[in-house]
């Protein structure tokens, strides 16, 4: 290739800002670079709450975004994942006292399909079926949640920690709480991703029978 083919290729590229979703208020988080607009579709973007909203205290958690649409020179995202830094979650651990973990799958009400990971933190060191009590709190709550509301109202739910909030008043009277957050929130699939696996499900099943 020419050295002029080279320098025309890089003179092609273009720059497209990337915004967050109309939920972040259309946050502007960087631009990304392509002689295609093709080639933007797919890419992901990771910042932090704090970047979005200019404050450094929120930067323990992070967000990640999935270009999913471009005009003209703007790229377009959609939520993909919330994350609480590993620095700042290690920082929540006491010794003497219990860690409570859940890992729970879910259909929000308009079919998206979402993991969510809470963790609540005791004062103390809890019994094994305070423990289960508590887990089974967070389950039956993040559950009840994610049925009641759509994609965007969850997402709003867990970035503001209504959710977590929620989970810790409920599961206080088991044994007393430290703190709870959900430390990890994970966009599965979508809802025509969900119906495909159900039409494919109901065909497997039909041919068995």
């Amino acid at each position: 290739m020419s050295e002029r083919s080279v320098s025309r290729q890089k003179q092609e590229k273009r720059w497209y800002t990337v915004q967050a979703p109309e939920q972040f208020d259309r946050a502007e988080l960087g631009e990304t670079p392509a002689d295609d607009p093709e080639k933007v579709l797919g890419r992901t973007i990771e910042t932090t709450l704090g970047d979005i909203h200019n404050d450094a205290s929120e930067n323990n958690t992070k967000l990640t975004f999935k270009i999913t649409e471009v005009a003209s020179d703007t790229a377009y995202t959609e939520f993909i994942k919330h994350e609480l830094t590993r620095d700042y979650m290690r920082s929540l651990v006491r010794r003497g006292s219990s860690k409570v973990e859940a890992f729970i799958t879910v259909l929000t009400a308009d079919d998206y399909r979402v993991q969510i990971q809470p963790v609540a933190l005791t004062t103390k060191s809890a019994d094994e079926s305070q423990e289960k009590a508590i887990r089974r709190t967070m389950i039956d709550l993040v559950r009840e949640t994610a049925a009641d509301r759509t994609f965007d109202d969850l997402v709003d739910s867990v970035v503001e920690a209504r959710l977590s909030s929620a989970i810790y008043n409920e599961a206080k009277p088991i044994y007393p709480l430290r703190r709870v957050e959900v430390q990890k929130m994970t966009l599965e699939a979508r809802p025509q991703e969900v119906a495909a696996e159900e039409e494919t499900s109901v065909d497997v099943d039909e041919e068995a029978d």
